[in-house]
């Protein structure tokens, strides 16, 4: 399974931007597709996974309510819609296959497959 994460950049507070996980290989040998985010001198942290039975979505609380995660099977891309965009959200953003159960849908260490991160900047 290969992943590449694409749709960061440069943009100001309250702003939206969308990031896209491009998927191939045996992606749904896998159980979903989550995001992390990486900040300068900071652990990688969960931000958003997605499970492929069901279509169930899992947010941390820093960034419910402000962003989606979805699927589009037909292009094998899932995305991670970004709204009302904070200086804190800065940071490389990370996609990765999930080959865990689901109560290790958090945790950075139950997934592989990581794709190459991109760097959202949210600027004041």
């Amino acid at each position: 399974v290969q992943l590449q994460a694409s749709g960061g950049g440069l943009v100001q507070v309250g702003d939206s931007l969308r990031l896209s996980c491009a998927t191939s290989g045996r992606t749904f040998s896998k159980n979903g597709v989550g995001w992390f985010r990486q900040a300068p001198g900071q652990e990688r942290e969960f931000v958003a996974a997605i499970r492929w039975s069901g279509g169930y979505t899992y947010y941390a609380d820093s960034v419910k309510g402000r962003f989606t995660i979805s699927r589009n099977n037909a292009k094998n891309t899932v995305y991670l819609q970004m709204n009302s965009l904070k200086p804190e959200d800065t940071a490389v953003y990370y996609c990765a296959a999930h080959r865990g159960i689901l109560s290790t849908v958090r945790v950075a260490s139950s997934y592989d497959d990581w794709g190459q991160g991109t760097l959202v900047t949210v600027s004041s």
